[in-house]
Order: C-alpha cells, then sequence, then structure tokens
C-alpha cells in the first residue's frame, strides 16, 4: 500500500513521453524520462512560485547531498530573493537501487537555523522515509518555516505522506539517473533525467 502524497501548493506536472532532444543521449540510458529542456522551464516556474511566495523574506536554502547539487544550482540563480546556502548529507542508495529507509547524517548544516526560513532541496522523492525524518530534524531546530522543493517525486513509491510544497514533475517508479541522481556514483552530471538500460544495473 502506498501514501497519497498530499496536495502541492505548486502541483507536479505528470511526465509524458518525450522526443530525445540532440543532447539527451547516453550510450547507458535507454529513455529520456524528462528532458533538458523540461527541467530547464520547470526550475523557472518554481523558483517564480518560491519567489512570489516569499517575496520580502530572506530564505536558507538545505540541499541534502549528493543529488539536489544541480537542482539546487540552477534554482538558486533564478530565485529573486535574498538566498543562503547550506547543505546536509544523509545516507544515500550506494549501488543499490531502492532506498533502505535507514537515515544517518554524513554532514550537519553549518549554521543555526533558529528563526529562518527554510526550504529544503532535493533531487527526488521516492519513499519519503528518509525526508520525514529530516524534516522532523529541522523542525525541532525551532526555524521560522520549513517547506521542501523537490524536482521529482514518485507517487507509486510514497510510504509515507511528506508535506512538500512544491514539486517539479510525478515520474513512474522506475529507477533513474541524471541531473544530481547516480547510479554507484556516476550519471550526475548528465544534463537530462533517463532510465539506466537494464543490462547496466544486472552487470552492477
Amino acid at each position: 500500500m502506498t501514501a497519497t502524497p498530499p496536495p502541492d501548493v505548486l502541483p507536479a506536472t505528470p511526465t509524458a513521453p518525450v522526443v530525445d532532444e540532440p543532447e539527451d543521449t547516453h550510450p547507458d540510458v535507454e529513455g529520456v524520462v524528462v528532458s533538458r529542456t523540461a527541467i530547464a522551464g520547470k526550475i523557472k516556474e518554481l523558483a517564480a512560485a518560491i519567489s512570489r511566495d516569499y517575496a520580502g523574506k530572506d530564505v536558507l536554502l538545505v540541499g541534502v547531498l549528493k543529488g539536489a547539487v544541480m537542482v539546487m544550482a540552477d534554482l538558486s540563480r533564478e530565485l529573486d530573493l535574498r538566498v543562503e546556502m547550506d547543505f546536509m548529507a544523509v545516507s544515500s542508495y550506494g549501488s543499490s537501487t531502492s532506498s533502505s529507509g535507514v537515515v544517518r547524517i554524513l554532514k550537519d548544516l553549518d549554521r543555526d537555523v533558529t528563526g529562518q526560513h527554510v526550504i529544503v532541496v532535493e533531487d527526488i522523492i521516492d519513499s519519503g522515509l528518509t525526508l520525514s525524518w529530516l524534516l522532523r530534524n529541522l523542525h525541532s531546530r525551532n526555524p521560522a518555516s520549513v517547506e521542501v522543493v523537490a524536482l521529482l517525486r514518485k507517487p507509486d513509491a510514497l510510504k509515507v505522506e511528506v508535506p512538500v510544497r512544491y514539486v517539479g514533475f510525478d515520474i513512474p517508479n522506475e529507477f533513474v539517473v541524471g541531473y544530481g541522481l547516480d547510479y554507484a556514483g556516476h550519471y550526475r552530471t548528465l544534463r537530462f533525467v533517463g532510465r539506466l538500460r537494464p543490462e547496466v544495473i544486472a552487470a552492477g
């Protein structure tokens, strides 16, 4: 049984079949899930919504390493706000293609977030287990507010309901790489999001 995602302030865009663009190719990828052009357009849309909602406020973006680096870099440049950035690192997939739900902080924030408007930046939400824990942890530090922006979400993979204010795309429950998402440390720098060929995953 999967959890039902709560309503988004900025509704997610369901992904549709896309025509591969010339730059959206890699020999290990068998299909594009979200194109480079679609990502760029969605980042601008998310940034516009955040800039509108936080007008006149200072914002602290908290990127969840390592996957959120690409999203956070591009999003921050599109925001029309006074923005500071910090990072947290938690236990990740390693070479696995599914989340264990086990949370371990590898790097904590470098600053006190008391009284600050915090926006957690995620590349993807699948089970929601790690993010749920992370939000509880951040709320315990007495910020003014905590919200989440995620480029991708897998509704069919959710195990817990997680309040996500801004979502880019809802995608099928399949393993994807690119734009920060990796497999065994590789493919993060692809400018699009795509499916790995089964033989690549089988080879480990």
